[in-house]
């Protein structure tokens, strides 16, 4: 992966700021493990209450961690004062999420000024082993602030 840098020299702590506004990775229990330009580690432990039919953690959750690793990702690219939202992304699965605990790591691919393309795959931590359980490629846009434009007043059409 190419290193990059910054657009915001605070931006460990807009990033670590942006996750912990997000009540939805509270109640999942999703924790930052590791920030650095362009990257992010998340993880879970797990719990039962997230679990599908068959015991496995469900596909929403494995893809919520991800969507969100590629989000904090490419966070740390954007400039200060930008927000960030998710405009796509597709989610493989290819193992059950069996596990007691789970990572999400992403990477940008590609930064750029409203657009921003990641990749993420997700960790199975059972019995010892690490399992590849899924991967996620996404796009992120800046939201950028608006600067107000003073304007003239228009003219009515009559």
């Amino acid at each position: 992966m190419a290193a990059f840098e910054p657009n915001n020299p605070g931006y460990r702590a807009a990033a670590i700021a942006m996750f912990e506004g997000q009540p939805a990775m509270r109640t999942l229990g999703v924790v930052i493990v590791r920030l650095a330009p362009g990257e992010a580690e998340l993880a879970m432990l797990h719990s039962s209450a997230f679990t599908q039919q068959n015991g496995f953690v469900h596909a929403g959750i494995i893809t919520a961690g991800l969507d969100n690793a590629c989000g904090v990702a490419a966070f740390t690219l954007m400039q200060s004062g930008a927000d960030i939202l998710t405009v796509e992304f597709k989610t493989t699965l290819l193992a059950p999420a069996r596990g007691e605990r789970f990572v999400f790591k992403a990477e940008v691919v590609k930064p750029g000024r409203t657009l921003t393309f990641c990749e993420a795959r997700a960790f199975a931590e059972h019995e010892g082993t690490t399992t590849l359980i899924a991967t996620m490629t996404g796009t992120l846009m800046a939201m950028l602030p608006r600067i107000a434009a003073s304007h003239e007043p228009r003219a009515s059409r009559g």
